[in-house]
């Protein structure tokens, strides 16, 4: 028992020792804060201005659609701009650019190229960016004054009549047409074909001749069916036709290549009582676009769509660049807004009023101007011509193609139409809407905007037609920049106001 108390009190000191050591331990430590947090010092997250893309030509050709230093965009400010876009106001959506495949340019292309050449060059003019992109085509029905020869598609021997259409057929376009079609849709399957009738056959006119006269009343319906024919046996070909028209320059006779005079009435009937009725009963959509022919008579299309029966079956009308002004357009738009609007044909050559080029002509005038007046399309008439600016049968003699084939070497060269059409074609995309921009053409800088659907980027195409540089600039929403265009050029600005948009195009 005095054992057990002994432990006790030797147990109870050693309790008390630790506990005093534990004690002196705690008091000589040092003793711990907690750091003292500062306030945070939220910033502003200030937004990042897009770069402008820059593609610049001049009219003197030292620079065809060069790629330029990028702008930088800055923070918009109260200063006044020559150029405000605003991409919330919408107008027509673009369905491309193009030329026309005559019997000339494909059978250069035929011809005069080798196959590995002719594919590299139709995946430069019709492949997409950064290659050329044109998305339109225009085809003749039968030939035009850029044929080696004149025909149809239902010739018979003079005397003879066929209103059965029974030795209708294409022949003719086997060997150089329709091969090129074939290769430039393999290339691009979403090509947008018109296609546009030089003539009927001559047993269906007046005249006997496929030059010159009038369709004859007994035949309309068989004129119809004509056009109806060539749209199967091409759709036959793998060839699907987007748009038809039914003479092409229906007011206009030529005496040295086929043509035919159709008059206001002729088409509204023809339209309202045949072609538009075959053409609605038909699975496959081909749009019938009126007139085909110059700025000049707008009276001639708002006739042919004053008539209730005719207009229900027409999708737009066709223009031509030769006489009057582009402002025609917008006055049958006005008057029709559910009408679309395309130019369809227009021609450069080496005229006199051509001498210092044509590239500012083609831009403002064709391009800008008449985009501005609602065209959707776009397409320029002979896509290739040679040295001697043919092939052709009648016509046009100094016409020049977009693009000029050698007939001796196969050589190819680009005419300024192609940069003209470049500065349109490589950065609009199809779908693309037109959105608004302040117009300029009192100063001489034309312009107009659009805005990309795919991407939302914005492509601006201005024209400097001055012969000094100017300082122009542009603001599109909250940003703006500016830029000294060289005299007489033509410049495309693209950016896209979202950053993460800037970066996939700069990736792509």
């Amino acid at each position: 028992m005095d054992e057990h108390k002994h432990e006790s009190h030797r147990g109870l000191a050693l309790f008390v020792g630790l506990l005093a050591v534990l004690t002196l331990v705690t008091l000589g430590a040092p003793r711990f804060e907690f750091p003292k947090v500062a306030p945070k010092v939220v910033r502003t997250a200030q937004p990042v201005a897009p770069m402008v893309d820059l593609w610049l030509s001049t009219a003197d050709r030292k620079l065809k659609l060069e790629r330029q230093p990028d702008i930088e965009m800055k923070p918009r400010d109260a200063s006044p701009v020559d150029v405000v876009i605003d991409v919330q106001k919408k107008f027509q959506t673009m369905t491309g650019f193009g030329a026309a495949m005559t019997d000339s340019s494909a059978w250069l292309l035929q011809n005069k190229l080798s196959g590995l050449q002719r594919s590299a060059l139709l995946h430069e003019l019709y492949g997409p960016p950064p290659n050329l992109n044109l998305t339109m085509m225009r085809l003749t029905i039968g030939a035009s004054d850029f044929s080696l020869k004149p025909y149809t598609l239902d010739d018979v021997p003079f005397g003879q009549e066929d209103p059965d259409l029974a030795h209708f057929n294409v022949t003719p376009n086997l060997r150089n047409v329709i091969p090129t079609v074939r290769e430039v849709l393999a290339i691009n399957p979403a090509l947008l074909i018109v296609a546009s009738s030089w003539t009927a056959p001559a047993w269906m006119k007046t005249s006997q001749n496929v030059i010159g006269g009038e369709l004859l009343e007994q035949y309309e319906e068989t004129y119809a069916s004509y056009l109806v024919k060539y749209l199967d046996a091409y759709r036959n070909y793998g060839i699907p036709i987007y748009a038809l028209t039914m003479q092409n320059e229906p007011s206009f006779v030529p005496i040295t290549y086929p043509g035919m005079e159709m008059s206001a009435s002729t088409r509204a009937r023809v339209i309202g009582q045949y072609l538009g009725p075959k053409l609605a009963r038909r699975k496959q959509k081909t749009r019938i676009l009126e007139w085909d022919h110059n700025w000049s008579q707008p009276e001639q299309p708002l006739s042919v769509l004053s008539d209730p029966d005719a207009a229900k079956y027409i999708d737009g009308v066709a223009w031509h660049c030769y006489e009057g002004s582009q402002y025609a357009q917008g006055r049958v738009h006005r008057a029709y807004p559910d009408k679309d609007a395309y130019i369809t044909e227009c021609s450069g050559g080496d005229w006199a009023s051509a001498a210092k080029g044509e590239l500012i002509w083609f831009s403002r005038n064709l391009l800008v101007t008449g985009i501005r007046q609602w065209a959707r399309g776009v397409i320029y008439w002979n896509l290739a011509l040679d040295e001697n600016h043919g092939p052709h049968f009648g016509g046009c003699a100094l016409c020049k193609g977009v693009i000029l084939v050698d007939s001796k070497t196969g050589e190819v060269s680009f005419n300024d139409e192609y940069y003209a059409l470049a500065h349109f074609s490589k950065f609009v995309l199809p779908g693309a809407v037109r959105v608004e921009s302040t117009a300029t053409e009192k100063e001489h800088l034309d312009n107009v905007a659009f805005q990309n659907v795919s991407d939302g980027s914005i492509v601006l195409v201005m024209v400097n037609s001055n012969t000094e540089a100017r300082r122009v600039s542009v603001a599109e929403s909250q940003s703006r920049f500016e830029y000294t265009m060289p005299a007489r050029s033509v410049a495309t600005f693209v950016w896209n106001p979202s950053q993460a948009g800037a970066w996939m195009g700069r990736a792509y």
